[in-house]
């Protein structure tokens, strides 16, 4: 009898041990699931603040014109529409399997889209030239929560071209493209521009551009300044004149662009920049001065070197590092479709 009352004993206490230790794992379960379930409630930010004494500061442009349409299909054969992005704001990302600051960013986008759900859209675009079971197969085993699409000539053309990956164009609820995000961002800079738009409370502050090609290289006849083009000593029509030439002569380097967009699109060309200099020369009536050596040349002319046309390029309208990446996730150049 004594034995049985201690054996009924002990099994009370470890069944109140039990219970007491799943009271306490439960609320931490909970607050994750919270987390994650779908909620009309502001979702709370999700990154680090921006590096001491660094002030963060959104930009859109003060002139967004409408996202292209398209219509395609993704990887999983469901339909997707420009006209379903209404109300949303949405992240537009070109890249590559193959691209490794592309890979490095697929787990910011998978946890904005897990924090702000329904209230946002993220779309892939792969430049891959792997067949889609390949890219489908990659999007899996990284759990991508977002569709990807494969991209088409028409797509990019359509997006005034995409110089290397990641791209990625934001677009407002109101269906208009307000900035393009060239290479790998810190995920402040996402959130902090997804938050403005949604009108959630944030950290920073809102400035405005004019899109004078830094989101569609169509606006670039708008520019009155190119980097690394010297207008200095010419007399306002005189530069008028000359950026005149810029827009209309196309570049020689292989682009297909004009020579001020090229100028814009890849600040690093050498070909457009001498050009630019014969044509400033020529106006002005004094001989073009020799560019500087770069050291830098090297790498730009070479076929696996990224373009320079990344966030920190004179006159973007994208943040300044640090919100850049690092210079080891510098951008990949995106392939040509021919």
């Amino acid at each position: 009898m004594r034995r049985s009352f201690i054996f009924v004993l002990a099994i009370v206490l470890a069944l109140a041990g039990l219970a007491l230790g799943i009271a306490k794992v439960r609320p931490a379960k909970e607050s994750l699931n919270e987390h994650l379930a779908h909620s009309k409630a502001p979702a709370p930010p999700m990154s680090s603040a921006p590096e001491p004494g660094q002030e963060r500061i959104v930009r859109f442009a003060s002139n967004p014109q409408d996202a292209p349409a398209f219509t395609a299909t993704d990887l999983d054969g469901r339909p997707i529409s420009t006209t379903d992005w209404k109300g949303k704001v949405v992240l537009l990302n070109f890249w590559a399997t193959w691209c490794p600051p592309c890979r490095a960013e697929i787990p910011m986008l998978i946890q904005l889209k897990d924090l702000y759900k329904d209230r946002i859209v993220v779309v892939g675009v792969s430049l891959d030239d792997d067949p889609a079971d390949d890219v489908k197969k990659f999007a899996a085993t990284n759990r991508f929560n977002y569709p990807v699409i494969m991209a088409t000539r028409e797509l990019i053309k359509e997006y005034g071209g995409v110089p290397a990956l990641p791209t990625t164009f934001v677009i407002n609820p109101d269906g208009k493209v307000v900035q393009k995000h060239i290479g790998l961002f810190r995920s402040y800079v996402y959130e902090s521009e997804i938050r403005a738009l949604l009108g959630l409370p944030v950290d920073a502050t809102v400035e405005t551009f004019e899109d004078t090609g830094q989101i569609f290289l169509k606006n670039a006849d708008r520019a009155t300044e190119l980097p690394d083009v010297d207008f200095t000593g010419l007399s306002p029509e005189q530069r008028t004149a000359a950026l005149k030439r810029m827009n209309s002569e196309t570049c020689t380097c292989g682009c297909t662009l004009t020579l001020a967009q090229c100028r814009i699109n890849d600040s690093g060309c050498p070909v457009s920049k001498k050009i630019c200099a014969q044509i400033v020369a020529e106006i002005s009536g004094k001989p073009a001065r020799a560019p500087a050596a770069d050291p830098d040349d090297a790498a730009q002319l070479s076929p696996s070197a990224p373009p320079a046309a990344g966030p920190a390029r004179t006159g973007d309208s994208t943040p300044k590092t640090p919100d850049a990446a690092p210079a080891n996730a510098a951008p990949a150049q995106a392939p040509k479709f021919e």
